[in-house]
């Protein structure tokens, strides 16, 4: 080994325990972050389902009624069975 590896190695195995813990503390960050993710999602599609499953709870516009005169279909299938027989 060329002297500039012998010093590398030297340095890391001085500074391992602090390079191991670095390392553990990027990955505890990724886990919360990755868990603070995930955490947000489930909640909004928790809270979207329920917004979907009660809409009441969320505004008090009045919705639209609609009537349907069928009279029109009555005679014309009256008329169908008058043909019939």
């Amino acid at each position: 080994m060329s002297q500039a590896k012998v010093d590398r190695y030297k340095e890391e195995k001085r500074n391992r325990a602090q390079i191991i813990k670095k390392e553990k503390q990027k990955m505890m960050a990724m886990k919360a972050g990755v868990s603070l993710v995930a955490l947000v999602m489930v909640a909004w599609v928790g809270f979207s389902v329920y917004r979907t499953l009660n809409p009441e709870d969320t505004t008090t516009v009045e919705k639209p009624t609609y009537t349907v005169d069928t009279a029109a279909i009555d005679d014309f299938m009256e008329t169908l069975d008058l043909e019939e027989e």
